[in-house]
């Protein structure tokens, strides 16, 4: 069984910075694609950022580009999103995905490419 477990979330004040971790186990996440989605009451899970199974390409949402960072390490496998230049808009529960379809070169962006998730963390940006 897989298992995504995310920490790292909290209370950070505006131009502050986070780092959130995603583990993972049950199995190795080496050829899956990985991402970051956020979601807020109301509102639809929305895509954040994504990293191939080999790590050789990203995609971030227009609204987080250049601010955020995602990465991963297999051999930990561990995926994180270093989150700088926090905005209160920034503020939701933050979900980490597995698509387990192995070896995809194109980075999964769309929520139905996901196949397991994480509980969430949430992450809230005030001052």
């Amino acid at each position: 069984q897989v298992q995504l477990v995310e920490s790292g979330g909290g209370l950070v004040q505006p131009g502050g910075s986070l780092r959130l971790s995603c583990a993972v186990s049950g199995r190795t996440i080496r050829w899956f694609g990985m991402g970051w989605f956020r979601q807020t009451p109301g509102k639809e899970r929305e895509f954040v950022a994504g990293i191939n199974w080999n790590g050789g390409d990203t995609s971030y949402s227009n609204s987080v580009k250049g601010r955020f960072t995602i990465s991963r390490d297999n051999a930990e496998n561990t995926v994180s999103l270093q989150m700088n230049s926090l905005k209160p808009e920034d503020t939701a529960v933050y979900y980490c995905g597995a698509d387990s379809k192995a070896f995809r070169v194109a980075v999964p962006t769309s929520r139905v490419e996901y196949d397991y998730w994480g509980q969430g963390t949430q992450v809230t940006v005030s001052s």
